[in-house]
């Protein structure tokens, strides 16, 4: 590239990044050199965090810093951040950064000013498992959808949980913990439910155990701590402390890493109740709070075509309710089309070509950047850690010129704070008088455990609920198969010695009801509050 082409790049990046409302300041355009040039500063305006946003990059290559540079200027702009820690780092918000001569280099050659401070930081964990303040959903809020992704189900599968849901709701059965929709299910497989089964149509009884026998093992592996009450109020992710400093809600997650599909499930619920709960605000000047999903090809691997659509309807409609949401993973695409298409802010670390699925992956990674002057293939290979390649949306909402960038370094601690300070703050914390204590209110599981007491009471033969004929439920779930087929040469119990159905079939209800059509058909035809309620099939919350 000539000289005055140099210029004349730097030049229009310069011009690119100058914005007139309030931003964060991600860095300085590099030249070809691979030197900064503080006067090619780039930002990003707050105003376009809405626009929602691509953080991508192989390991190692400084993603979870720009992540935590990004949080830092968006608490110190007012604006509330929600972050996953899935590594442990990120606690380090809590503490101010130590001058160090590396940093006094990068800070001198970017022209910027750097002071070592700490943000206000929450830290929460899921359920408990870990040192933060324990947040927790109810299976009902969860909704059918969501669930069907953490416990691995198929599309016929998920269909039918749907039912399950469906007659938990009309019976006044509430859905609080896991302990709630296994006694429904096992109900419906027990001789006392085999009628209401049989109303639902669409519900086998193989498949209802194949339901169960995942509940089962989900449980099992201590998923039962993520579901019940009190549930978490996603208002108190949108808190502004009295010197006006955003507050950065850290979820630690180091406790359930052997669970990736269960958290990033639970935190697209989050996205979910937020869209169900905040007003319309449209384009606001900065937004009400920036939402960063670390690991996002945890949430899209093996999803069913509805859960997609979900989760593109919701990050779609969430921009209208002043809500940034920030993707952080490896290539753009671990990413949907339907949901990168959304994401116009982009920085993008250094990837690898190692393989010919990472230049694959390089090449598709390029198409999605405005033209440039730059070799992007070449330049994302190069880039050094802490450098990426960046383009965002201006005020306007046109993209600013591609700039190769040096991103400005943290003022927080890079790395865990001190474990004393975290146990500090999560004693002193606001929320733990609100969320620490699990409750237990009478639900679904005690309803039906009533019920069979009664029943039993009547004609002084025990029964247990699930356990019909002494136990064979036990045996059914051994029979049907993981995709819940019955074998050929045995009748299915739901066929063996069922009651008639009741006056009225469930089954008309169930396809005449508004929440049944909403969760299968395609999202996006419901407006206003009518959308809000049918998202991922998440249930209004019940206090």
């Amino acid at each position: 590239m000539s000289d005055d082409a140099k210029t004349s790049q730097l030049d229009a990046i310069t011009a690119g990044y100058a914005f007139e409302g309030p931003s964060i300041t991600l860095g300085a355009a590099l030249d070809d050199d691979g030197t900064a040039v503080p006067e090619a500063t780039v930002r990003l305006p707050l105003g376009s965090m809405n626009r929602h946003g691509l953080v991508a990059g192989a390991t190692g290559t400084g993603k979870t810093v720009t992540l935590q540079v990004m949080a830092e200027q968006l608490s110190a702009a007012g604006v509330p951040v929600f972050l996953a820690d899935i590594k442990g780092d990120l606690s380090g918000l809590a503490t101010p950064a130590a001058e160090h001569e590396k940093i006094a280099a990068r800070m001198q050659a970017l022209g910027q000013d750097w002071t070592g401070t700490a943000y206000p930081v929450e830290f929460l964990s899921l359920g408990g498992q870990g040192t933060g303040v324990p947040i927790r959903a109810t299976i009902t809020a969860f909704g059918p959808l969501l669930l069907s992704k953490v416990l691995g189900l198929n599309a016929t599968q998920e269909s039918s949980l749907g039912l399950v849901f469906h007659y938990a709701d009309k019976n006044g059965l509430a859905l609080l913990d896991l302990k709630d929709l296994q006694a429904v299910i096992k109900h419906l497989l027990s001789d006392e439910g085999k009628a209401d089964l049989k109303g639902l149509g669409g519900l086998s009884s193989s498949t209802a155990g194949v339901i169960l026998r995942q509940l089962i093992a989900f449980s099992d592996q201590g998923a039962e701590d993520f579901f019940g009450e009190p549930e978490f109020d996603t208002a108190d992710l949108l808190r502004v402390r009295e010197d006006g400093t955003g507050v950065i809600t850290c979820l630690e997650l180091p406790g359930v890493r052997d669970k990736p599909v269960v958290f990033s499930t639970f935190l697209m619920w989050l996205l979910a109740d937020l869209f169900q709960d905040l007003p319309e605000v449209g384009d606001p000047e900065k937004p009400k709070l920036v939402f960063f999903f670390d690991e996002a090809h945890l949430l899209f691997d093996d999803a069913s075509k509805a859960f997609l659509d979900s989760v593109e309807q919701a990050v779609r409609l969430i921009r209208s309710k002043g809500v940034g949401v920030f993707f952080v993973t490896q290539t753009p695409k671990d990413v949907p089309d339907g949901v990168l298409g959304q994401l116009g802010n982009r920085v993008q670390h250094a990837l690898r070509a190692f393989t010919p699925e990472d230049a694959k992956a390089l090449r598709a990674t390029v198409r999605t950047f405005p033209n440039s002057e730059y070799d992007l293939e070449e330049v994302l290979t190069q880039l050094g850690t802490g450098e990426a390649v960046i383009t965002v949306l201006s005020e306007r909402g046109a993209p600013t010129p591609v700039a190769r960038t040096m991103l400005r370094a943290p003022q927080a601690r890079m790395g865990p704070s001190e474990e004393a300070l975290v146990q500090e703050t999560v004693a002193g914390s606001e929320l733990a008088p609100k969320y620490a204590e699990p409750l237990d209110r009478e639900s679904a599981y005690e309803k039906l455990t009533a019920g069979l007491a009664a029943a039993a009471d009547e004609d002084g033969t025990p029964q247990v609920a699930g356990d019909p004929a002494g136990g064979s439920l036990e045996a059914d779930l051994e029979k049907a198969g993981a995709d819940g087929r019955w074998p050929e040469d045995e009748p299915a119990p739901a066929r063996k010695g069922r009651a008639e159905p009741k006056e009225e079939s469930l089954l008309e209800k169930v396809v005449d009801s508004g929440a049944f059509r909403s969760m299968l058909r395609s999202a996006g035809t419901v407006i206003g509050r009518e959308v809000s309620r049918s998202i991922l099939g998440t249930g209004r919350r019940r206090r």
